[in-house]
């Protein structure tokens, strides 16, 4: 799954692609990479962020989901707000991407009312406050029980089909999101995963680089690890060095990279 960040504040790429001429460019660029999802988003979710109005957030992604998906390309929707996601499904996105985890009910509607498969993601707290104080008694037990009750209403709900995302980054300090990632097994041997560990903080606590755009090494071995866990979907910003990793991996395993 490719990130196309259509904002001008995103932690890692805002202002690149905060225009719909430059989003779909970038869209197109990470297909011909070999991005099988393009996910796009309207919000920035970095630690601190403001939220922004459902009508500037449709104004933003509405038109760059409509031409991708004319141009043939697997959409997915990057949002938390219902009225978003109804009006980008319909402009062609096919899948619902959360952060919010479809506690929403409006979210879990619009999802069934479309068929659209949907990922849900956990986040302890608000993007705004998020990592204040994080805590955990046991983070991939309590990270797994909110993902398996999550599921469960969203096909209650009538959701066709959900991976879940852990969540990294998200109300995570470093040692959770190591734990979540030592520990992935736990999940995947109970949910389809999806992982988005690309250039996050946690990879600038480990190695002191500042600068997100200079972190794909540290990404490329946590997506590695998640791949070897079980996950289904890798969440990046940098899909070719990706798809290129994947396939030295697939070999070593001795099966061959499908994409």
């Amino acid at each position: 799954m490719g990130i196309v960040n259509v904002t001008p504040d995103s932690f890692s790429d805002g202002g690149e692609r905060f225009t719909a001429e430059r989003a779909v460019e970038a869209g197109l660029e990470l297909r011909e990479a070999g991005a099988l999802v393009v996910d796009v988003g309207g919000e920035s979710t970095r630690p601190g962020a403001q939220p922004v109005s459902a009508e500037e957030e449709m104004a933003r992604v509405l038109p760059v989901v409509s031409a991708l998906a004319q141009a043939g390309l697997i959409v997915s929707v990057d949002t938390r707000k219902p009225e978003v996601a109804e009006a980008a499904l319909a402009a062609g996105a096919y899948i619902l991407n959360d952060i919010g985890g479809l506690r929403q009910a409006g979210m879990r509607q619009v999802a069934a009312a479309a068929g659209a498969p949907a990922v849900l993601m956990h986040m302890q707290g608000e993007p705004r406050t998020m990592q204040d104080r994080p805590h955990y008694d046991d983070v991939i037990s309590e990270v797994n029980r909110f993902l398996t009750s999550a599921v469960r209403t969203a096909r209650e709900a009538g959701v066709p089909d959900v991976l879940v995302d852990p969540g990294i980054g998200f109300g995570k300090n470093l040692t959770h999101n190591l734990e979540l990632l030592r520990r992935l097994e736990t999940l995947t041997a109970e949910h389809a995963v999806l992982v988005g560990a690309s250039r996050k903080g946690s990879i600038g606590a480990i190695t002191g680089e500042t600068d997100p755009r200079r972190r794909l090494p540290g990404t490329l071995v946590l997506h590695l690890r998640a791949a070897d866990a079980g996950a289904a979907m890798l969440r990046v910003h940098d899909v070719a060095e990706h798809v290129q990793a994947l396939k030295v991996w697939a070999a070593l395993q001795g099966v061959e990279y499908a994409a």
